[in-house]
């Protein structure tokens, strides 16, 4: 399968740098034990989070104080290979393009065998709070959503 958003699948796994793990819990998995397909979502979100913390590009995202906020525009995954309970995973995180106000997400996923067992995009879009309308990311957060 190839996915859309991926050139040349060999160079676009080599740029990733930032991952974080998670576990196949029970609650992740079907009646046939294997991944249900919306718990990616929630793993890309997790390693999304800790990625922006990694950057250390915008800690305050979920304080009241903060005036912009990003927000999920779409997401996308593929799934390649079975996953099953317990299996251990390492979710990869990098930004591919960065815009005005949005940005987007690859992700990549691996078991223990380093096999790619998914991957993804998304494209998150950084909105005033008050307004509901998109905010342009500063210089620095530019360079700094460019990544490590």
């Amino acid at each position: 399968m190839k996915e859309m958003y991926i050139e040349d699948f060999e160079q676009w796994e080599k740029e990733f740098t930032f991952y974080t793990e998670e576990i196949v819990r029970f609650s992740d998995v079907d009646m046939y034990g294997h991944l249900n397909n919306v718990v990616p979502f929630s793993y890309f979100e997790h390693a999304r989070i800790e990625y922006f913390k990694w950057l250390n590009v915008k800690n305050n995202w979920g304080s009241q104080d903060e005036q912009c906020i990003p927000v999920a525009a779409d997401l996308q995954c593929d799934y390649l290979k079975q996953v099953y309970y317990g299996e251990k995973l390492r979710i990869y995180v990098k930004t591919a393009r960065v815009g005005n106000s949005s940005l987007d997400l690859h992700y990549m996923v691996k078991n223990e065998k380093d096999e790619i067992v998914l991957t993804g995009r998304g494209a998150l879009v950084q909105i005033n709070k008050e307004t509901g309308k998109p905010h342009r990311w500063t210089e620095e957060q530019k360079v700094i959503l460019c990544g490590k």
